[in-house]
């Protein structure tokens, strides 16, 4: 189908288009998944979970099960962008599915609490292991996080080309970092250096599981940001299949080892009782050498995400640009850097102002996962779906990638969503009503703001 909102006639082409080109490869897609995916979750869940499992067998299991769930979303997500293939990613999904104004919502809650909140945790993370190493003072780690923010903003303003690359580097220096706290859990703790056992918070079963799936399946958070790339894919649709396939695999294995040494290096025990199991194995290893370095792996992993948050969501408000009039800035490509700059820009402003929030309050980590994971998992349930709803509505398209086992896996999909969504809001703080918060504000906006044109197809690049 053919866009129909067009520039003004006085916007040169060589500068301003509407569509994005197919520029990205195989390789851009799995190291975008990989980064976003393994950030500082591994570094730090694992205790969690460790608290939650009755044995190192149900630990190690809930991890097999969270590459599993993964890995039947990223089948479902397959099947939706290989048939209907945007730069708008999830936004277009639901925007077939249910109509602008769930796309809306969507779309402003990705700007304002989803992706803006995660770029926001991410570069708090990095500035609190950063200031490990060297501080700035009282308020080192919100100026370390607002550096972050707008130096990798001002990349991937610079060129599509130069944010790729930025990425592969880091996500190479990110997995060297795991790969590293795999070896030294393996070779470089010696068995009798396990830290004294302590009791696990939970003595096993069915519910200990399922809370252990919790911090599992947010660990493996971020696999579907492949769907905001699609439409920039070079030719051969499959090769998003086969891409997400082998990064899920990537990163189900990567975590089962960490975990594997954490758990020979610490024991289960040991795990549970510890805040920071990377930086405990790495002080036995190596003393307060091993915590210095701990810190500089951590602030790689989380600068590696950082990054691929930023290129993946200003896509998503290009999309919503390109829809709705009131946000029409937002919705211009940039040829000849080959990005949203206005997008960049605007997700970058929200972002620091969502960072700024560190000079008042530092309850940091635990805060914007509250603030942002209702809110995710809730889009989330949608878009598994909306994949029963095109399957209807739109039968005769082309679907290069049909999801096996259909329905049996997309319901799968869905209850683990729905389940997410249930444990986002029932266990977390006042930082998810925040959340939600802003959400209903969206729907307020809706009530104001002009609707969008009905003729708009936005992205359908075929």
């Amino acid at each position: 189908m053919s866009d129909t909102t067009a520039l003004p006639s006085n916007q040169p082409d060589t500068e301003i288009s509407n569509k994005p080109k197919a520029s990205l490869g195989s390789m851009d897609l799995i190291a975008l998944v990989v980064g976003i995916v393994i950030g500082a979750g591994i570094f730090r869940t694992p205790s969690l979970v460790a608290a939650n499992a009755g044995s190192g067998t149900m630990m190690l299991t809930a991890w097999v099960l969270g590459g599993l769930v993964s890995l039947i979303g990223a089948l479902c997500y397959a099947e939706l962008t290989t048939s209907f293939p945007s730069t708008g990613g999830d936004y277009h999904f639901l925007k077939k599915s249910f109509g602008n104004r769930i796309a809306f919502l969507f779309a402003w809650a990705r700007m304002s609490v989803i992706q803006t909140g995660s770029i926001a945790l991410l570069a708090f993370i990095f500035g609190d292991y950063i200031s490990e190493i060297y501080s700035l003072g009282e308020h080192s780690s919100v100026m370390y996080a607002g550096l972050t923010v707008i130096i990798l903003t001002g990349i991937n303003i610079y060129g599509v080309n130069l944010g790729t690359r930025t990425q592969k580097i880091l996500t190479t220096a990110e997995v060297l970092a795991i790969l590293t706290v795999i070896v030294v859990g393996f070779f470089f703790v010696p068995e009798s250096s396990k830290m004294a056992p302590v009791e696990p918070t939970s003595s096993g079963g069915i519910g200990a599981l399922g809370l252990s799936m919790v911090f599992v399946l947010l660990t493996f958070g971020g696999w579907n940001e492949a769907a905001y790339i699609s439409a920039e894919m070079r030719p051969g649709r499959n090769k998003i299949v086969k891409a997400l396939i082998f990064s899920i695999i990537i990163i189900t294995v990567i975590y089962l080892l960490a975990n594997l040494a954490y758990l020979r290096g610490l024991g289960l025990n040991g795990m549970a009782a510890s805040n920071a199991v990377a930086g405990d194995l790495f002080e036995i290893a190596f003393g307060e050498t091993g915590l210095v370095l701990m810190a500089l792996f951590v602030a790689i992993a989380a600068l590696t995400s950082a990054n691929a948050t930023i290129f993946t969501g200003a896509r998503s408000n290009y999309a919503l640009g390109r829809d709705f009039p009131a946000f029409s800035k937002l919705g211009k490509w940039n040829n000849a850097t080959a990005g949203p700059v206005n997008a960049f820009i605007v997700q970058g402003i929200i972002a620091l102002i969502l960072v700024s929030l560190g000079l008042f309050s530092r309850n940091g980590f635990e805060t914007m996962i509250e603030y942002t994971a209702p809110v995710f998992w809730f889009f989330f349930l949608l878009v598994g779906i909306s994949l029963f709803v095109l399957r209807i509505k739109e039968p005769g398209t082309v679907r290069p990638f049909r999801v096996p086992l259909y329905p049996v896996l997309p319901i799968i999909f869905c209850l683990s969503s729905a389940y997410l969504l249930y444990s986002s809001v029932a266990y977390t703080g006042w930082g998810s009503l925040v959340g939600i918060g802003v959400l209903l504000a969206g729907v307020l906006l809706q009530i104001v703001m002009p609707a969008a044109p009905k003729s708009v197809e936005t992205l359908n690049h075929k």
